[in-house]
């Protein structure tokens, strides 16, 4: 998808979208999906702390630059732009491990799982550790 053009990568996006709805693992699958984004350091178009000002998902697609917590962005939207997980609180927050100096954006699935804290996989929200800092929450929502 990511080398496609950004018609096709828009239409890419929605039928991954809609292989959710059946799918045996969908978590996992966007793990596996969005791994393989093309990663930038730093994405000065979206600012963790100012979700008025990020552009649409659709927008970050076809720019195609994806940082840390812009690919935490896409994970979440790509499960909340689906029937069936339209109800899910979706939940990126910002964590910071102070003793390594490293900064997470983990997608909190209803508290329960996460995603992007492991690269590629799901892992139980028990398994972040206590002791990370929160730094920034933002539930992502749908318009209506």
């Amino acid at each position: 998808m990511f080398n496609a053009d950004p018609d096709n990568r828009l239409s890419h996006w929605a039928d991954f979208r809609n292989s959710l709805e059946l799918s045996k693992n969908p978590l996992k699958e966007v793990a596996v999906f969005w791994k393989q984004a093309p990663l930038i350091p730093y994405n000065a178009k979206i600012d963790p702390f100012y979700p008025v000002s990020w552009p649409t998902p659709w927008e970050i697609i076809v720019e195609n630059k994806y940082d840390d917590f812009t690919l935490s962005v896409m994970m979440g939207y790509s499960l909340l732009y689906t029937d069936r997980f339209k109800d899910s609180a979706i939940t990126i927050k910002t964590l910071v491990d102070d003793e390594h100096n490293r900064l997470y954006n983990i997608v909190y699935i209803d508290e329960t799982v996460v995603l992007n804290f492991s690269d590629g996989e799901v892992i139980s929200a028990d398994n972040v550790p206590s002791l990370y800092r929160l730094e920034n929450m933002v539930t992502l929502t749908r318009p209506r």
